[in-house]
């Protein structure tokens, strides 16, 4: 029998989804750490409404492929992977790890608590994930008496491993950069960029903030000779024309809620973009710098992605970006802890739960001083650049991964059992008696 562990990870691999970028990552580490000590196998599975078939249009991370099973397994493995969210943990392997981004609130349900505790350890993404965890406690009651029977909370070993940047996709292009077609019909020479979903909620409730982001660069630059523009990265649910339309819907709603006509322009750049194309929007020329307004990240792999461009970020002071964003190179916009608004919730956003409403004051304050003064700027865009690429890296994430690996303690193996060979006994010959 072979001396190697099973290791079966269960993950979104093929999946065109920031979960799907999440799992392959840190499949590749484990792969690239583990091939020769592991027999390691992936069971692809899906994540939402997101396409699936990644690795067919990605040469790239087709090798994957390789590694996929389907079908139930015939024997329980020495580690269980999953790359999912923690409702879905079970007990599989002789050793079970969880790994999640968590949630973009301050709490977490007690059922993602339960979940956490069916493992042997948990990776989330970032130190504000990590805390939501163990700060979510609860009571647990008897369905029949009704009395407390004891608390939940976290009993699992949780760590952090955060989403290491590629940068040999994301990296540092020259200014003349003009790939996408797009961004060069646009007029204005200096453009916002914002990416991320945009989400359910009513106006300055969904969790990417886009609704005030838009309200805000409306107001802010209404009836400016020199104005700067805002570029949209966004979308709702995928590349659809039907969701196209209602982004578009919702921009020209908010526009009319403005005191004025004379409003800067606003640009949506809506489909599925390549690494390598979003990495050439980044560098544009006239992308001078990125803005997220954000009510809550488990991680903000696009901000993370977008330092490489060296560029000025402005950003939220709160939940996962703030690891990887230094607050000396870039400028974070402080605010308050506000719930969760009822037109956001969903099964998991409990409305116990909180994230964060940024000051209005700051958010004017950068985008105003940003544009006037951006040679103040950008210095900062370019050493928050190398600060991730040095300490946020792939092969950073990679070498956090090992660490933690080595954690799983020996997995005792079944040996077949060798009897040893015995010897032919002649017995004596017997005679009859009479």
């Amino acid at each position: 029998m072979s001396g190697k562990n099973t290791c079966v990870i269960y993950a979104p691999v093929d999946t065109l989804s920031g979960y799907g970028s999440r799992a392959r990552d840190t499949v590749k580490s484990i792969i690239d750490l583990k091939k020769d000590e592991w027999d390691i196998k992936i069971i692809p599975c899906g994540w939402g409404n997101t396409p699936i078939g990644f690795t067919n249009e990605n040469p790239e991370w087709k090798f994957l492929q390789d590694y996929f099973i389907s079908g139930q397994l015939t024997s329980q493995p020495d580690i269980f992977v999953w790359i999912t969210i923690p409702t879905e943990f079970q007990k599989v392997g002789k050793y079970n790890i969880g790994i999640t981004a968590g949630l973009e609130t301050d709490i977490v349900p007690g059922d993602w608590v339960e979940g956490v505790n069916r493992m042997d350890l948990v990776l989330v993404s970032s130190e504000h994930s990590k805390k939501s965890f163990l700060d979510s406690k609860y009571q647990k009651q008897n369905p029949q008496t009704k009395q407390i029977e004891g608390t939940i909370e976290i009993t699992t070993p949780i760590e952090v491993l955060f989403e290491g940047v590629d940068t040999n996709v994301y990296k540092f292009l020259d200014t003349s950069n003009r790939e996408i077609g797009a961004l060069n019909t646009i007029p204005e020479e200096f453009c916002y960029l914002f990416v991320g979903h945009w989400l359910q909620g009513d106006l300055g409730e969904d969790r990417k903030n886009v609704g005030i982001l838009i309200k805000a660069f409306f107001e802010l630059f209404k009836n400016k000779k020199n104005r700067p523009a805002l570029v949209l990265k966004t979308s709702m649910v995928g590349p659809s024309y039907m969701d196209r339309d209602e982004i578009l819907k919702r921009i020209q709603m908010i526009r009319e809620t403005v005191n004025s006509t004379d409003l800067p322009n606003i640009y949506l750049l809506h489909g599925e973009f390549t690494d390598e194309e979003m990495n050439q929007i980044y560098n544009h020329p006239k992308v001078k710098a990125m803005v997220s307004l954000t009510k809550g990240e488990g991680f903000g792999r696009p901000l993370l992605e977008f330092t490489q461009s060296k560029k000025p970020i402005i950003a939220t002071n709160w939940s996962g970006h703030i690891d990887f964003l230094n607050p000396e190179f870039t400028s974070l916009i402080n605010g308050n802890l506000t719930n969760v608004h009822p037109s956001a919730a969903n099964q998991w956003l409990i409305k116990e739960a909180k994230w964060f409403t940024p000051d209005t004051g700051q958010v004017g304050h950068y985008l105003k001083d940003v544009y006037e003064n951006y040679k103040n700027y950008v210095d900062g865009g370019k050493r928050q650049g190398y600060y991730a690429k040095t300490n946020f890296s792939f092969e950073k994430m990679t070498e956090k991964l090992a660490e933690y690996l080595k954690r799983i303690p020996e997995i005792p193996k079944q040996v077949q059992l060798k009897l040893p060979q015995l010897k032919k006994i002649e017995l004596p010959k017997l005679q009859k008696v009479d």
